[in-house]
């Protein structure tokens, strides 16, 4: 198994985790009160990754366009957590979860039209099956 596959399962396994311990914190606040906490942790924990693995060096080899790439990354994250942690405050996490990972297929369409990554059929199943799972829930 080529080693990209298994971060992303590794990356599957905890992002399984991530909403249910959330959801389970914030029995007494709302979710932006939550998310802040939570936001707080993996802004730490990031940096901790970064001076451990000796990446913070390589800060200086981003571009002007990579540097305003990734903060507009971090714009659109920040849009997604907050409205996710509000989801999650007022309906069930099986749900919600299973909405937002969705956005699968917005990332499949912009990974095609901006990164030029090939379209194969598998995808194109895959991303129909996603669809109608989440027009299932949507509309019961």
């Amino acid at each position: 198994m080529e080693r990209w596959i298994t971060y992303a399962l590794i990356s599957m396994l905890f992002a399984g985790f991530t909403s249910v311990i959330a959801k389970y914190g914030m029995k007494n606040v709302g979710g932006d009160t939550a998310l802040v906490v939570r936001t707080s942790m993996v802004f730490l924990l990031v940096w901790l990754n970064a001076f451990v693995f000796n990446h913070v060096g390589k800060l200086t080899a981003l571009s002007k366009k990579d540097v305003m790439s990734l903060c507009l990354s971090g714009v659109t994250t920040t849009i997604s957590w907050i409205f996710y942690y509000r989801a999650i405050k007022e309906g069930n996490v099986s749900v919600v979860a299973t909405i937002d990972k969705a956005s699968i297929v917005v990332t499949l369409l912009l990974s095609f039209i901006i990164l030029k990554e090939p379209f194969t059929w598998q995808i194109g199943v895959a991303a129909v099956l996603i669809t109608a799972g989440l027009l299932i829930l949507i509309y019961k």
